[in-house]
């Protein structure tokens, strides 16, 4: 387990601002529209969901199905990489946004390292992630050299193991929306860096003990000042938000 987990994660000694699918509060979700405005607004990092195209390219896009977010219908996996480029992800949300096309991961992850942030993926599932996704998801990283600012996350703890067997450098962390017993030991167990709890269920003594196992501890929560000034006092390493201009007021004022 690297003991710089938590360090990794942080930005000048703070818990890194985490845009939430780019800026989705302001912007369409997983678009690089989205992904600019958080950078814009203060975010360090940016999170994104990825989903396996027809072909095995792995695309930046939420849902399994194309319909909320896009002109497309259908099953994402259905669907070849070419032709998901071609549709709008981007007219459902507003007008101003029309033609914003779902993103490859690794054009977010070139973006990514330009803009210099970092990148949560997370990896998709329902509830399992699809054969291959995990090797694509690695070699789009290591095309655009991109280890050391990446985190890869998931609810499928399976595919968590499997990410580390393919690729040691890579960081894991494992999602859950529980309190588990011993986090630490879920950790290990899956040979993970991080711990991901939703914002519900974090605990100062389950931060400080998992510190104390060398993991890092990243959480996802509602753009609400005061759930997130409690977080940041709870000893977090980054908070995933849809608004990341309200955390961003909320770290400058953290002592």
């Amino acid at each position: 387990m690297p003991s710089n987990a938590p360090s990794f994660l942080r930005t000048h000694g703070k818990p890194s601002n985490v845009g939430h699918r780019g800026a989705m509060g302001t912007r369409p979700e997983n678009t690089l529209a989205a992904f600019e405005e958080a950078a814009r607004l203060g975010a360090d990092w940016v999170e994104l969901d990825v989903r396996l195209s027809k072909d095995g390219v792995p695309m930046v896009l939420h849902d399994a199905t194309l319909e909320r977010t896009t002109t497309g219908r259908g099953p994402v996996s259905r669907a070849s990489a070419r032709t998901l480029a071609k549709l709008d992800a981007g007219a459902w949300f507003g007008k101003a946004y029309r033609g914003e096309p779902i993103p490859r991961l690794d054009a977010v992850l070139a973006w990514a390292r330009e803009r210099g942030v970092g990148v949560e993926i997370e990896l998709k599932g329902d509830p399992v992630c699809a054969p291959g996704l995990a090797e694509a998801v690695v070699k789009a990283v290591k095309d655009t050299s991109t280890t050391d600012r990446v985190l890869a996350i998931s609810f499928d703890h399976a595919t968590c193991k499997h990410l580390k067997s393919i690729m040691k450098a890579l960081r894991t962390g494992l999602l859950y929306a529980a309190r588990p017993a011993d986090p630490v030991a879920f950790a290990t167990l899956a040979k993970a860096d991080v711990l991901v709890p939703h914002a519900s269920f974090v605990c100062p003594e389950d931060v400080a003990r998992a510190h104390g196992a060398g993991l890092g501890v990243a959480t996802w929560a509602p753009s609400d000042p005061k759930v997130l000034s409690a977080l940041v006092s709870a000893g977090v390493d980054a908070i995933t938000v849809d608004h990341p201009d309200v955390l961003a007021k909320v770290l400058r004022a953290a002592k």
